[in-house]
């Protein structure tokens, strides 16, 4: 794995909140973070069918466009019974007219799992790709999943996205219940992060 010795970090995100949480994720390491943002970036298309292939878009665009390495993430929910459907069309499935609805995407998903006839449990898994890019073309690829089924009805207000349909094997609530810290201890984004951190350590 080659390492991070640099002192500044893009993330090749719009979203707020994921800047966030990487900062502070990175913080003990003393390593500067700036955003997509930042650099008035523009979010290329996600052309690709897979995470890796989305996030390697998007990470190796922010390096080229910068000079900095890059960090980005892709990631969403597979259903068994629906082939690893929404997969990478996660987000997608949310799109209304008058933009994200994920209340939209739960009851799609739902009505689509009812079509393909399967019977309950409808086991699923929440998946997360990490890819560091150096300006050089280099990349390292970081992954992690939570294993779990979709439950209905929708349960809970707390997390975001498909969290409330969503319970992760070994518990009786969905991530929608669930205390976004216990949450984050355990979800898929944080397996994948826990191998990230491996490429900051000396």
């Amino acid at each position: 794995m080659r390492k991070f010795t640099g002192d500044t970090l893009l993330v090749a995100t719009h979203n707020k909140g994921k800047l966030e949480e990487i900062s502070a994720l990175l913080e003990p390491f003393g390593i500067n973070v700036t955003s997509a943002a930042e650099h008035n970036l523009p979010e290329p298309d996600e052309t690709e069918n897979t995470f890796v292939g989305n996030a390697r878009i998007k990470a190796h665009a922010a390096a080229q466009a910068t000079g900095l390495p890059s960090l980005s993430d892709d990631s969403g929910i597979e259903v068994d019974c629906l082939n690893g459907a929404p997969g990478v069309y996660t987000a997608d499935w949310s799109e209304t007219p008058d933009g994200r609805d994920f209340v939209v995407a739960m009851s799609r998903t739902y009505d689509e799992i009812i079509k393909s006839g399967h019977k309950a449990p409808w086991t699923a898994r929440f998946c997360a790709t990490l890819v560091l890019a150096w300006p050089d073309g280099h990349d390292e690829v970081f992954t992690g999943t939570m294993e779990g089924q979709v439950v209905w009805p929708m349960r809970g207000d707390q997390g975001h996205g498909y969290d409330p349909i969503f319970q992760p094997d070994g518990y009786e609530i969905t991530f929608g219940q669930m205390d976004r810290w216990e949450k984050n201890k355990i979800s898929h984004r944080s397996n994948a992060f826990a191998k990230l951190v491996e490429a900051f350590e000396t």
